[in-house]
């Protein structure tokens, strides 16, 4: 069992009373394994700060049903704890109009709990009909309670309790309002854990907080993993196979590459700073499963290393850092000549937007960067944000033609220039056509879309093949 954090809606404070929760654990020296619903980056790298452990994202529309009952059975076997946070409103899911990916889907899935998170702000006894409704709306949940957030007063404290009393729906936790706690912001979310220098003291106000915030008599019972792996077996009430030739079944664990000399493994560089840190944790670990060599390394202070035979450019935030970007000559020039030899080299969103031609901020500043790809990405006020299929026309490093995948693209910049042979066909998760996007070459992926690979082992294999025959080239030409 894993209990979940779910809000009435997004923006409640289901990431900082998450945080709040976990922090406690923490400094109780308690060891627990969180979790993220959805697609998303950055509240994962907030629940790692604070546990010191990897937070694993479940979604069933990037992965599978199986592939996040496999994910929460595998990664909380040895703890005792496990905390799962939700996404958007409890029943919000990939498309509004039915739950699939949203947090009741996944409570479904894991037999889990739900703490239901409501924002007092502007409430007294509605909140008693909030809580109702939220409750009886779907009957195979079972929602534990509620976490009233935003309270104003002992007065206004009373009226909450009063009405929630009314229909016998314990309250869990509260907590009253903190103006000066709160997580900064910008254009895609959350500012990241490492542009935050006083994070830890926050970490530590909040699990001051939590300590008299929470019921703890009730949640540990609940957060408590013990027979999680027995009970958490889908009854296939809320199955739907996603239109995408992937069945719903765990995947076969990959096989290895052919290895054919003591070279390899070869080392792939991945990017990893401040501008680039969207990276699931699961792809990771792929790639190490499958025997290669990660060595990271930051485009903003660095130049590539030396004896790699492959590039992992990730997600992140080029365009606030891009003119440390544009100054870090040594790393442009050694990317650029790894691209001439024919490296393989996978690059998602914001690596994309780093091997085009520059970035174009949002005062209207342009950057030059890499200039592999014939385009600048500028950034704007549009928001791209959505599930994608995705039916890859060319052979790249990680894909073949008429390989259908699930991505999710999020984003506030866009090309000036299309690619002549783009990479994919688009569609929306509800199947409308969405466009053509992404660019390839031979060795070269480079694309808007995000991927887990958890339910496709395939895509990691067949990079990192292309990196060991890229390696055993090298190897013959020295």
């Amino acid at each position: 069992m894993a209990v979940i954090i779910a809000g009435e809606r997004s923006g409640v404070g289901k990431t900082t009373i998450t945080l709040a929760m976990l922090a406690y654990l923490r400094r109780r020296g308690r060891r627990v394994q969180s979790f993220k619903v959805g697609p998303d980056y950055i509240d994962p790298m907030f629940h790692r700060y604070v546990t010191g452990r990897p937070c694993y994202n479940l979604d069933p529309v990037l992965t599978s049903e199986a592939y996040v009952q496999h994910s929460y059975a595998t990664h909380s076997q040895d703890v005792k704890l496990a905390l799962v946070e939700g996404v958007m409103g409890l029943f919000d899911g990939a498309t509004g109009a039915e739950d699939i990916a949203s947090t009741a889907h996944i409570a479904r899935l894991l037999n889990a709990p739900v703490v239901l998170v409501l924002d007092c702000a502007r409430l007294s006894r509605s909140v008693a009909a909030i809580a109702h409704g939220y409750r009886t709306f779907d009957p195979r949940l079972k929602l534990a309670g509620v976490i009233l957030n935003r309270v104003g007063s002992d007065r206004h404290l009373t009226l909450l309790q009063d009405a929630l009393a009314t229909i016998d729906l314990p309250i869990l936790g509260v907590l009253h309002r903190h103006t000066d706690l709160t997580l900064p912001d910008r254009h895609l979310g959350l500012v990241p854990t490492d542009e935050l220098p006083h994070l830890e003291e926050l970490c530590d106000r909040l699990a001051t907080l939590a300590a008299d915030a929470f019921c703890w008599d009730t949640l540990l019972p609940l957060l408590s993993t013990e027979g999680s792996t027995r009970e958490n077996r889908f009854d296939g009430d809320c199955s739907r196979e996603q239109d995408s030739g992937r069945s719903n079944t765990i995947p076969s664990p990959p096989t290895h590459p052919p290895i054919h000399s003591s070279a390899y493994p070869p080392t792939l560089a991945v990017a990893r700073d401040r501008a680039f840190s969207f990276y699931y944790p699961d792809n990771l670990a792929l790639l190490e499963s499958l025997g290669a060599r990660l060595r990271f390394w930051s485009p903003l202070e660095e130049a590539l290393p030396d004896n790699v035979s492959g590039l992992y450019f990730g997600g992140g935030f080029p365009e606030m850092f891009a003119a440390e970007l544009a100054a870090n000559e040594a790393a442009l020039q050694s990317v650029r000549q790894a691209i001439a030899t024919g490296m393989p080299i996978y690059a998602e969103c914001g690596g994309l937007m780093y091997l085009s031609r520059g970035i174009v901020d949002f005062a209207g500043n342009a950057w030059e960067l890499v200039g592999t790809l014939p385009t600048w990405a500028a950034m704007g006020d549009r928001l791209t944000l959505g599930y994608r299929r995705a039916i890859a026309q060319h052979d790249t490093p990680l894909v073949t033609a008429g390989q259908v995948l699930w991505g999710h693209e999020f984003h506030r910049s866009s090309l000036t220039t299309t690619s002549p042979s783009p990479l994919y066909k688009l569609h929306r998760f509800e199947g409308t056509p969405f466009g053509d996007e992404g660019w390839h070459s031979a060795h070269l992926h480079a694309s808007y879309l995000h991927l887990h690979w958890g339910a496709c082992p395939d895509i990691p294999q067949r990079f990192l093949h292309q990196v060991w025959q890229f390696s055993q080239r090298l190897t013959v030409a020295r």
